[in-house]
């Protein structure tokens, strides 16, 4: 088989057709501290700035090797747009909310009518404008953002959101509805902008923070929604030991579901799935990507491909520590297995 660019391997292990071996690549944030270094944007500008954004973003494609360009670098964009006061944090820290404008009025969570134009989302579009002229066609590009449970926890706060599934489920219901509609046009509007696919990031509807019960009955409604809407790729990630949730997940219409190590039997997880999307992931961002020798992380890696990862990725975002010499053993681990 005729090695296919990078961008066209992505999209056809995401929609079911052969590929000649397993992307490398992250679907979650890719920042650290020494491609700051060598792409001259550090942490927080490169948070605020649409230049140094899409220079960090690329760093990790052209200096650590992966096959995609992943941006922006926090989970902050949606939650800013809508009202949240942001933290901006450091060179080392992400930024995140410091406020929860909802908490106390739920009832007033609503679309604003000029969403599109507020806060950072303009800036995003102009990264893939610039990412775009820079990479061409042959690499993907990648959009994270909040998922629709993750928004409306910074926007009426954990504690509620949590208690709430319980107490008011119809209240919680309606600011779902609204979060997930500003996920759906922000998606769309990304799409436009010319990215490949977009990632939501919804940690707090992991079994480890939510009863999968309260998943079926509120949350996995407007994932449905969410993947209806519109075109394009749609990725999940979701923290902790997902097992349980990964068919609930599957059958939502994701092309690609991103794992933590936690989930530790990849075998039945890809039985869960079956055919319906790709499995992502799952070295530990914490441990061995972090912390690990290349050889280690090598064997993780083989660990993952030999249990039938169809797209290998650390498992949740990168830390910001992390060495890129380890960045490029995930590549390598990958190149020699084919080999």
């Amino acid at each position: 088989m005729a090695d296919p660019d990078l961008r066209d391997r992505f999209l056809n292990t995401l929609t079911g057709k052969a590929v000649d071996k397993v992307p490398a690549l992250s679907v979650t944030q890719t920042g650290t501290v020494e491609l700051m270094k060598e792409s001259g944007a550090a942490w927080p500008e490169a948070h605020f700035d649409a230049e140094k954004m899409a220079a960090l973003a690329l760093s990790a494609h052209t200096f650590a090797g992966l096959e995609a360009v992943r941006y922006p670098f926090c989970l902050t964009v949606l939650s800013e747009a809508m009202g949240c006061r942001i933290n901006q944090g450091r060179y080392d820290i992400q930024p995140s909310p410091g406020s929860h404008p909802f908490a106390k009025e739920p009832e007033k969570l609503e679309l604003p009518s000029d969403f599109t134009e507020r806060g950072r989302i303009p800036l995003v579009f102009d990264v893939t404008s610039i990412l775009r002229k820079k990479v061409g066609e042959e690499v993907p590009l990648i959009a994270g953002m909040e998922g629709p449970a993750s928004l409306a926890s910074r926007l009426i706060g954990t504690y509620n959101f949590l208690t709430w599934t319980l107490k008011k489920p119809e209240i919680l219901k309606e600011c779902l509805e609204v979060t997930r509609a500003v996920c759906s046009i922000y998606t769309e509007m990304l799409y436009e902008a010319g990215v490949d696919a977009v990632c939501i990031v919804d940690g707090i509807a992991g079994p480890d923070t939510l009863d999968p019960r309260h998943m079926d009955a509120l949350i996995k409604p407007e994932y449905e929604r969410f993947c209806r809407s519109g075109k394009g790729i749609k990725l999940i990630h979701v923290c902790g030991n997902s097992t349980s949730i990964l068919k609930t997940l599957s059958r939502c219409g994701f092309q690609g579901i991103s794992i933590e190590e936690k989930v530790t039997d990849l075998r039945a997880a890809k039985k869960l799935v079956g055919g319906k999307t790709s499995l992502i992931g799952n070295l530990s961002s914490s441990g061995v990507m972090l912390n690990g020798t290349c050889e280690e992380i090598k064997e993780e890696a083989r660990r993952c491909l030999e249990g039938g990862i169809d797209i290998l990725a650390p498992g949740c975002g990168i830390a910001p520590k992390t060495p890129i010499k380890n960045l490029r053993a995930l590549i390598e681990a990958r190149n020699e297995y084919y080999r």
